[in-house]
């Protein structure tokens, strides 16, 4: 079974359960205790670690003195401003820190510039800014799988979703492969019944029916020749999710 994250683990532990899973095959299934059982079944979100108190450094002494001289750039020529290295070398040179390396500081001063430099409003806070959308430009694609009785068994199919952004319209069909074919089949379906093609793009997941391989954590992808050469023939636009959580805001619709 691939690796998962506890979040993962805690999903599909609470889906399989939903499907009829007791406890004891739950714990067989994914190798997991009682406890952890119980607990995905109490929450969809994983308790947080307890934090440790933080250990005390060589470098602790030193803090103080190297915020004091990034609060001083502030309002320095950038020429003049100083570099890690010179924080470095004046650390020792004027307070004696023998006891400290270079990579202690280079941490330090990557993890405290960016604080020092948004307490004094000089450096841009993250926001959010509400998507919007105009008539016809854009959707999002969804294709996943979904449990539904069928003639009395609870069997694995696959729910093709298709989104306007801005009016909500969709389009669902349910299928009982998740494979290209299908990924395919829902499109057109989709097309067909909203009478037309997004004027600019359609937003997607990584689904292995479109994406070959993910090139990083860019939006850069290499597509699958069948993908590209379909929707190359209906004229889709494809705009393609960051992995991760940094991209879980980029395609809420579906």
């Amino acid at each position: 079974m691939p690796q998962m994250s506890k979040v993962e683990l805690y999903a599909a532990i609470r889906r399989d359960h939903r499907a009829g899973e007791s406890m004891r095959a739950l714990e067989r299934k994914y190798g997991v205790t009682y406890r952890t059982v119980r607990k995905a079944m109490n929450s969809a979100w994983p308790e947080p670690r307890k934090k440790l108190p933080p250990r005390a450094t060589a470098i602790d002494p030193y803090k103080f003195v190297i915020d004091q001289m990034l609060r001083a750039d502030l309002d320095a020529p950038r020429k003049q401003r100083h570099t890690v290295t010179r924080i470095f070398h004046r650390l020792i040179e004027e307070n004696g820190a023998e006891d400290i390396s270079y990579q202690m500081v280079r941490r330090y001063v990557a993890d405290g510039k960016p604080e020092i430099l948004a307490a004094s409003g000089k450096a841009p806070v993250e926001a959010f800014v509400p998507q919007s959308h105009q008539p016809g430009m854009e959707a999002e694609v969804d294709f996943g799988d979904v449990k539904v009785w069928l003639a009395g068994e609870l069997v694995t199919c696959y729910l093709f979703s298709f989104r306007l952004s801005y009016s909500g319209k969709a389009v669902h069909r349910v299928f009982a492969s998740c494979g290209q074919e299908a990924f395919f089949e829902g499109h057109v379906h989709a097309l067909q019944t909203l009478g037309g093609v997004p004027q600019t793009k359609v937003r997607y997941d990584n689904l292995k029916s479109a994406v070959a391989q993910v090139l990083g954590l860019s939006r850069a992808r290499v597509e699958t020749d069948r993908w590209i050469a379909f929707r190359s023939h209906f004229g889709i636009e494809s705009f393609y999710c960051r992995p991760g959580i940094e991209g879980a805001h980029e395609k809420g619709g579906v």
